[in-house]
């Protein structure tokens, strides 16, 4: 079939409008009428390279549609069913088989292999450019900078049509990253205190989800005052400017000495560093924010001999079908206020958003079609 997409050529290339071809579903495939797609900072380090899809490449991975076309076995959505595409997985791992579906032993290959991973096409990508050179997708199984998504059905959360998908689309990784960093790795207990280190939209996630917990005091760092306030809004009960004041020694006075948990949300090695010293004995530092390929960071190595737990966590871990269905009940009932955070932009303004997102002045943005 016919559709359009965003593709980049090559490391640093723009996005480009272009007609492609996709082939028609095959078992357990869906095609998905994008209606909306997040933009999140992870497509923009694959652009610059810092993830290793093959280009060219059609990337995107918060995509929300309709249903329109199901390959042969899918049960799981029938046409017409209003989804948002959460993350691939094998089903088939030991990981998988527990119930891990982030942590899937196949997960680089399904998440930046640019091809099918299962089917008689295997190791194959559907997507081709009219003279018929072959165009990496499946992007985090999706490749949402489309009109229309090619994807394995077993991905797809079904979710009420009286959901907006606007709103629904950046739940498939950022957003749902940072709250189940709070709510199924850290799940802070009564009185313990959390310091989520960079604010932006997992971050936000975060403060919300730990409002939601036993956690007593949260504390917001961040460089920039807007977005300290918006923590405060959503829950923190401190913020610290991390380029006005010595951060580390703040959080010591705030929490009488160090943190219980510390979420670093920007993948910048320093403030990685700084995270790991503000826990204490038995405290975690748990790692969300992409740093580039290839990149190291130390600790202390007395210091988190004393029981310091450095963990890692992908997407919030859990699954899609639990976690989104989950933030949607808490955004109904008024406790996760996650739309706050979204403007939306039409596709072609892709450019736009992406100036935006950098300069801070949108937390998400979202790219619509009609």
């Amino acid at each position: 079939m016919d559709i359009h997409a965003y593709v980049v050529d090559h490391v640093d290339a723009p996005f480009r409008w272009e007609e492609l071809t996709v082939d028609e579903p095959g078992p357990g495939e869906a095609v998905v009428k994008i209606v909306a797609t997040g933009l999140c900072h992870t497509d923009l380090y694959t652009q610059a390279g810092n993830m290793p899809l093959p280009l060219p490449g059609v990337l995107g991975h918060e995509g929300a549609g309709i249903v329109t076309k199901i390959g042969a076995g899918v049960e799981n959505v029938a046409v017409g069913d209003h989804v948002v595409i959460g993350w691939p997985f094998c089903g088939k791992c030991r990981n998988c088989i527990r119930g891990e579906h982030r942590y899937c032993l196949h997960a680089g290959e399904l998440l930046t292999g640019g091809h099918r991973f299962e089917g008689p096409h295997a190791g194959e990508s559907a997507y081709a450019r009219k003279d018929g050179s072959s165009v990496s997708g499946h992007f985090f199984g999706q490749s949402s900078f489309a009109d229309y998504s090619l994807v394995t059905a077993s991905q797809l959360v079904v979710v009420d049509e009286s959901v907006p998908l606007e709103l629904a689309g950046p739940l498939a990784c950022g957003i749902t990253t940072g709250a189940g960093a709070v709510l199924n790795t850290a799940n802070p207990g009564p009185g313990q205190s959390v310091v989520v280190y960079g604010v932006g939209a997992v971050g936000l996630g975060a403060i919300m989800a730990a409002r939601n917990s036993a956690a007593a005091t949260i504390i917001a760092v961040d460089l920039h005052d807007s977005r300290l306030k918006l923590a405060e809004h959503f829950g923190a009960t401190h913020t610290i400017n991390s380029g006005k004041e010595d951060s580390l020694e703040r959080i010591r006075e705030i929490t009488g000495g160090a943190a219980d948990y510390a979420l670093e949300c920007t993948g910048v090695i320093a403030v990685l560093e700084e995270a790991i010293e503000a826990i204490g004995m038995l405290g975690t530092c748990l790692l969300i924010g992409g740093a580039p390929t290839d990149a190291r960071f130390s600790a202390d190595h007395m210091r988190t001999l004393f029981g310091k737990r450095i963990v890692g966590t992908l997407g919030g871990s859990r699954t899609s079908q639990e976690m989104i269905p989950a933030l949607l009940a808490l955004w109904k009932a008024g406790r996760f206020p996650f739309d706050e955070l979204v403007r939306t932009y039409p596709m072609a303004e892709i450019e736009q958003a992406i100036r935006d997102t950098h300069s801070g002045e949108v937390i998400k943005a979202v790219l619509t079609l009609e």
